[in-house]
């Protein structure tokens, strides 16, 4: 009888949660540009939204399946019943034919991850030359100048190629620098003739890896050791380090850590422009084992958050440190958020959303 009450009583607990989480829906999740010319530019569509569900939607993140695609979105909460959007723009230039690409969107919505889809054909230039390698580093051309790495889960590799081709009239011999521990790269062949192609092949080793959650790093190429550290010559890498739930067994599952917070949203009230103002805010674990704060991720210039400690023991509180400081903010509402990323298979990543208003 009392595994059966604790049971009814987990089942409301999970439901009543479920009712309070946003929901997102789309109103549509694939757009066709049909046929569109190479000559005209970038093509943009904008994906419109609506929160239907009972609390704030916060879209944390939007990743492109490719560099040639861009986002932008929506960043303040979005409070139930209102709208918000993701404008997708993709770059033709250099991609003659047909395309296909998708757009991942995270937020803390009932379905966490949503994939749109935008696809098309490219009618290339009628002089077009060289098009194939559109991105221009000195004689050197790419491919792409942004390497997706995407998912990686924590102690495992992802590979990414970017073919080149030396469009100069002299031997070119391109190397990778500015590398970070976890990022090796090779380059074949060694040296590109005139019109040779070759293929940059870059490995993300996460084992490596400190930092968990999205990394953005910036690599250069150097032709013939000529070091020349500027946009031009810049590759960016992007990716996002996750935790692998899927392979836990039952006995884990019983037995994984389990975030609540008193709530996911904090207000501060009236903060008088200039002031600074702090905030405690506990997070308790009710599972059985350590909940491991992996990474708080947080964009905001005028917030900063600390915590007491990166580990909770399960049935133990912690307790996370929240100062805003309104220095260069004019007066108005504003609303704010954050990410704490764990290890609760259920609850990975937790977003926060904060509240205030500056007056004089």
């Amino acid at each position: 009888m009392k595994k059966y009450s604790l049971f009814l009583l987990s089942l409301m607990l999970t439901m009543v949660s479920f009712a309070q989480k946003a929901v997102i829906n789309f109103e549509v999740k694939t757009y066709d540009f049909g046929k569109i010319n190479e000559d005209d530019g970038k093509a943009t569509y904008i994906f419109n939204f609506t929160n239907s569900g009972n609390s704030p939607l916060v879209v944390s993140r939007v990743q492109a399946s490719c560099g040639c695609t861009t986002p932008t979105w929506t960043k303040e909460p979005i409070e139930p019943g209102k709208k918000g959007s993701i404008t997708v723009t993709y770059n033709p230039s250099g991609r003659p034919g047909v395309f296909t690409k998708t757009i991942t969107v995270y937020s803390n919505a009932t379905d966490e991850q949503t994939t749109l889809v935008i696809k098309g054909e490219v009618i290339p230039k009628s002089n077009a030359a060289n098009t194939e390698f559109p991105m221009i580093m000195g004689d050197l051309r790419l491919k792409t100048k942004v390497i997706q790495m995407n998912n990686i889960d924590k102690g495992k590799s992802q590979v990414r190629v970017v073919e080149i081709q030396n469009a100069g009239k002299n031997n070119v011999k391109p190397t990778i620098e500015n590398l970070p521990n976890y990022l090796s790269a090779t380059i074949f062949p060694e040296t590109l003739k005139p019109n040779e192609e070759g293929k940059i092949t870059l490995s993300f080793n996460s084992k490596n890896c400190n930092q968990w959650g999205p990394v953005n790093d910036e690599i250069y190429v150097v032709l013939n050791n000529q070091k020349k550290y500027a946009d031009e010559f810049q590759v960016r890498v992007v990716g996002n380090i996750v935790e692998d739930f899927s392979k836990l067994t039952l006995d884990q599952k019983r037995k994984a850590p389990i975030l609540e917070t008193p709530a996911r949203t904090i207000d501060f009230g009236v903060i008088n422009a200039g002031a600074k103002k702090t905030a405690k805010f506990r997070i308790s674990n009710k599972g059985i084992n350590p909940l491991e704060i992996r990474r708080i991720i947080n964009n905001n210039k005028e917030i900063f958050v600390h915590q007491s400690k990166m580990s909770v023991a399960g049935g133990k509180s912690g307790v996370m440190i929240i100062d805003i400081n309104t220095k260069t903010l004019p007066e108005g509402d504003y609303k704010k958020s954050f990410t704490v990323q764990t290890n609760d298979p259920d609850n990975s990543f937790a977003i926060i959303v904060m509240n205030w208003k500056v007056q004089k």
